[in-house]
């Protein structure tokens, strides 16, 4: 009897060791400092992996102790992938929720090439930063007034409006508690103004077409090309038809106006009557169908002269070029069965 009190002491002693432990594990590793650490969760990352990770970047105290607050909390399959900007001085409840919740305090967002407004709406709202619309009504209702080189007065898809393409796509790092969607509005149209009207200032004095122009043309290369090589090509041949007064027959606008990224065009689909349906109205949309990279605004101001004037895509990804229709008919019928 006395040898089974001496050993259920020595397990209280350890169980209330062991307790503290892991309450002293939990805490911030540095609760006096707010310096930010970036940190990447590879998609496929096991919850091993990510305290891994955690504890190389000096995150947390104790692998062991991450792994036993997940798990006993029910988020260990919950943990998202993807960067965030994490501090010492987060506790690992606080890790763990912004990890679960894929933001942390400061965030990171993406806004890839080819994005429209609404994509950019849906990933804010997807991360939690704002309630679905929200962004997308600002787009309609905030004051950009300040930035004139938007177009005004055009008959512009609704959704997007006069912003549509001039949202500059890269990487953002935000402040959950600054946040608001006009001011992240104002903050990608102020890098459109940076990165492309500073920026490409001695490019766009050399050619006679508009801003507007170039921006909408670029919107339509981002669509229809796939590598840098077919860019300047493409836009040639897209210039060419546009100049000629031919119908540009560029169905990436037809989708944009219906929404209908992928699937099947219809007859009734290619027979809607907007001035986006380049199947039936000559010329360029009245506007952008999404945020161009730099690469596609500059291959829109420096378009390659060939003598094609068609150009497809095979199953395989592979752009084929033709000078007659004729031939255009020919690959599709080589290439396209």
């Amino acid at each position: 009897m006395k040898l089974l009190l001496r050993i259920a002491g020595v397990l209280l002693v350890f169980c209330i060791l062991g307790f503290g432990w892991y309450r002293w594990s939990l805490r911030p590793m540095d609760p006096g400092v707010e310096t930010r650490t970036t940190v990447k969760i590879p998609k496929g990352s096991s919850v091993k992996d990510i305290a891994n990770v955690l504890k190389d970047k000096n995150l947390i105290r104790s692998r062991f102790a991450f792994l036993i607050y997940v798990r006993s909390k029910g988020i260990d399959r919950s943990l998202q992938a993807g960067m965030f900007i994490l501090k010492p001085n987060l506790s690992v409840t606080e890790i763990a929720e912004a990890l679960r919740k894929g933001i942390a305090d400061e965030g990171i967002i993406t806004i890839p090439e080819g994005f429209t407004v609404k994509d950019i709406d849906a990933v804010l709202a997807e991360k939690g930063i704002i309630d679905e619309g929200e962004f997308l009504s600002c787009t309609q209702t905030c004051d950009v007034s300040q930035f004139a080189f938007l177009p005004a007065g055009k008959d512009l898809a609704k959704r997007g409006g006069q912003v549509e393409g001039y949202l500059y796509p890269d990487t953002y790092f935000i402040v959950l508690d600054d946040f608001t969607p006009e001011s992240f509005l104002k903050r990608l149209l102020k890098t459109f103004e940076t990165k492309v009207i500073d920026g490409l200032h001695e490019d766009f004095k050399k050619t006679d077409r508009s801003m507007h122009d170039i921006v909408t043309m670029a919107s339509l290369i981002e669509e229809e090309t796939r590598t840098n090589d077919e860019r300047p090509t493409v836009s040639g041949i897209l210039w060419k038809r546009f100049d000629a007064g031919a119908g540009l027959g560029v169905d990436a606008t037809v989708r944009y106006i219906l929404e209908k990224p992928t699937g099947a065009l219809t007859v009734s689909d290619l027979n809607s009557n907007s001035l986006y349906n380049l199947r039936k109205f000559r010329g360029l949309p009245p506007g952008p169908i999404a945020s161009p990279s730099l690469a596609n605004i500059r291959a829109a101001l420096h378009p390659k002269e060939t003598p094609y004037w068609y150009y497809l895509h095979d199953t395989d990804g592979q752009i084929h070029y033709a000078e007659t229709n004729e031939d255009h008919n020919m690959n599709k019928y080589k290439y396209l069965r």
